[in-house]
């Protein structure tokens, strides 16, 4: 349809453009990032759509324009061109949102460096998310770590069952998303320590760089919040909640085993907090090579950094566990 003027209204224009988008990507993901879209106009080859929040927009423009380029050249013709309008508040009309406007040269390649971008308007105008440790509408640096103060590295017991594990922890806890253990995947049978290395690290982090938004969180209630989430319709404040994190703690991971949508939305927050350097560490009672019920995508990833595991102790160490338990 290149360098035919099209007779569609905007309504139409996007809806075809989601019929060639669907037929490209899986199922969740045009659930999560297409469907909450909304055409607003049509004007001289121009789409204007409306998106939920500025992260929406940016995740859009970094993960899937090349193919909303090619939907739009398809349906609207050679020089079709498209603005987002950003709700910045739940309140707001979409006459009073900001808009972000993205050229789509005729040749069809599209370079994320010449976009144009209305730069009044930055990352600080973005909307309150839904924390979903109980405050609406938090601010990032008031959010709780869920840390027990018991679980540092002091109170560790050090043994060659769980050596590597530990001096990996204590890397990712001096130079968070700095170092090639990210993801940083602890694991070992129940009881061995997972969790309280989980814990340190994330201890010592607030320690050394309290500016830092650090959390732990285990993969059952992470799975609670997700469902809770998709029953509220706000899975998209749930997913850009856990994104603004930096250095984000999942015990128990293997626990998302089998939960289809939950996993779709980990990967999604994997891949950006991974992407923008942030600090991951994963526990499981198993090494990804022998977790089943997950998809091989989030197993790949699992695998980026050092699966580094705790084994049961020695007599040694046992004695020292249970004198330190005792003090």
């Amino acid at each position: 349809m290149e360098g035919i003027e099209t007779k569609l209204d905007h309504k139409q224009v996007w809806s075809e453009c989601l019929s060639y988008i669907q037929a490209s990507i899986p199922g969740n993901d045009f659930r999560t990032w297409f469907e909450p879209i909304v055409p607003l106009k049509l004007e001289n080859k121009v789409l204007t759509i409306q998106v939920p929040t500025y992260y929406f927009y940016e995740f859009i423009e970094e993960q899937y324009i090349k193919l909303v380029s090619t939907a739009l050249r398809e349906v609207i013709g050679s020089g079709a061109k498209l603005e987002y309008s950003v709700v910045m508040e739940r309140s707001s009309a979409p006459s009073a949102s900001p808009t972000y406007t993205v050229n789509y040269p005729a040749s069809g390649k599209h370079d994320l460096r010449n976009r144009a971008v209305d730069k009044k308007y930055g990352r600080q105008d973005q909307p309150n998310i839904r924390n979903p440790f109980i405050i609406p509408g938090v601010k990032k640096l008031n959010i709780d770590p869920q840390l027990n103060p018991e679980y540092s590295f002091e109170n560790f017991v050090e043994g060659d069952c769980n050596r590597l594990a530990r001096s990996a922890s204590e890397a990712v806890a001096k130079n968070p998303g700095k170092t090639a253990f990210n993801p940083l995947f602890l694991y070992g049978n129940s009881g061995l320590g997972k969790t309280h290395l989980g814990q340190a690290i994330g201890i010592e982090v607030k320690r050394l760089y309290p500016e830092k938004t650090v959390l732990y969180v285990s993969a059952n209630k992470f799975t609670t919040q997700y469902t809770d989430s998709v029953a509220r319709n706000s899975a998209n404040d749930f997913m850009h909640f856990y994104q603004m994190i930096d250095v984000l703690i999942i015990d128990d991971i293997h626990e998302l085993a089998g939960k289809e949508g939950t996993q779709n939305t980990f990967f999604h927050i994997f891949n950006h907090l991974h992407q923008s350097g942030k600090q991951l560490v994963l526990t499981s009672d198993k090494a990804p090579v022998d977790l089943k019920g997950m998809k091989e995508r989030l197993l790949t990833r699992f695998k980026w950094g050092l699966p580094a595991d705790l084994q049961s102790p020695d007599y040694e160490t046992r004695v020292e566990i249970l004198k330190n338990k005792n003090l």
